[in-house]
């Protein structure tokens, strides 16, 4: 091969891979591919799952109970609810009649409302062990749903329609007997955006659940696109950067917003934040912007000098306010360091913790599963057998 033909096959393969970079971006602008990227709802693994057989994908015989939760805009979701394992294991034998003891343990022990990230099943491998972690090491009921248009549920996904599934989940536990001080909200990616907007629907309405906690979450979508990278190393939009308001028309034209930054301030539940510094999917700044989201009310202002040119007097009171801020955030916040695991920043106001686990390793699917996590939650949120 003569170079002369290395440089012309060379300039055809980056002039195909620019043209399939930009027929991807540009599909982002449009509602079907949108929500085929963002919710991967096609995507049903395990394939032909047996959702009335959890014992197949390894829950105990009788421990989780396959029923159906029906929306008020009729839409019907497929849902799990696995038993604390403390009151399981508490049975003189495998349970028959299920449905009567989900009342019973829903007063004894706390109950983890599980929101579950794109594609796949309730089914899902990575999942169930969240499930059986949730159990054993938390002593704690889970119900898990699936959204609509997602496994056996009906229906096709929206914004709007998995915030309405979230609230029907919500709503069966209490028609159950479960009190609202005993359910924790936990979601994972996706997850995160429907109980973002969840919680603070529920504080809107004078709810508190025992605490709220983010697995993996990001501040929008939008900022999705922004700080995505492409098997980790390649970012997605930073090419479109070159073409004058290519990134705005394509961010603009967004239908799937879950912006949870904006419901921050709504939110009267205590908080756990947790991420891994190794996720590929979703940078952990995501969850340092949430984090001081919620912090910002407590932390003095500070005001940006106004005009071209700046005054020593302007520049001098900028400064002093960006010191009261920093001086009063290191007053509210405490920050640990835990060797090989990561860091924990926290900080407690008006009767109310928030916390941000920043952990070494997890990935993005695995954060949940590990027992430093799990140890976290415990302890924030009082639960875990006594």
């Amino acid at each position: 091969m003569t170079p002369t033909t290395f440089l012309q096959r060379a300039r055809l393969g980056l002039v195909l891979l620019g043209g399939l970079y930009v027929a991807t971006v540009g599909l982002l602008a449009t509602p079907f591919f949108q929500s085929n990227v963002l919710y991967l709802n096609a995507i049903r693994l395990p394939l032909f799952a047996k959702f009335d057989l959890p014992e197949k994908y390894g829950l105990a015989p009788k421990k989780t109970l396959n029923f159906n939760i029906k929306t008020p805009d009729n839409e019907t979701l497929g849902a799990w609810f696995v038993l604390s394992d403390q009151y399981y294991q508490s049975l003189p034998d495998i349970p028959s009649e299920f449905d009567t003891h989900i009342p019973l343990t829903l007063t004894r022990h706390p109950t983890i409302l599980f929101f579950h990230g794109n594609a796949a099943t309730r089914a899902f491998s990575a999942r169930v062990l969240h499930y059986e972690a949730y159990s054993s090491r938390l002593g704690a009921n889970v119900l898990a749903i699936d959204y609509r248009g997602f496994a056996d549920s009906t229906g096709q996904p929206s914004e709007p329609g998995l915030v309405i599934d979230a609230r029907a989940a919500w709503d069966w536990l209490l028609a159950q007997g479960a009190k609202e001080e005993d359910i924790i909200l936990v979601g994972h990616s996706l997850g995160t955006g429907v109980v973002s907007q969840l919680a603070a629907q529920l504080s809107d309405n004078g709810y508190k659940p025992r605490g709220v906690v983010l697995l993996s979450p990001f501040s929008s979508i939008r900022e999705v696109l922004n700080t995505y990278h492409i098997f980790g190393t390649v970012p997605l939009m930073k090419p479109l950067a070159m073409i004058p308001n290519a990134s705005k028309l394509v961010t603009w034209a967004l239908t799937h917003k879950f912006d949870s930054l904006s419901a921050v301030p709504r939110i009267k539940s205590p908080v756990l934040i947790a991420h891994a510094q190794n996720d590929w999917d979703i940078p952990c700044t995501h969850s340092q912007v949430l984090f001081d989201a919620f912090l910002e009310p407590y932390l003095p202002p500070v005001s940006l000098p106004q005009g071209l040119t700046l005054t020593k007097d302007a520049w001098t009171k900028f400064s002093e306010q960006r010191e009261a801020r920093s001086s009063k955030r290191s007053e509210i916040v405490t920050t640990r360091e835990l060797p090989n695991f990561g860091t924990v920043q926290q900080f407690e106001r008006d009767g109310r913790k928030v916390l941000f686990v920043k952990t070494l390793a997890g990935g993005h699917d695995y954060l949940g599963i590990q027992e430093g996590v799990q140890d976290f939650v415990r302890t924030a949120f009082n639960v875990g057998r006594r």
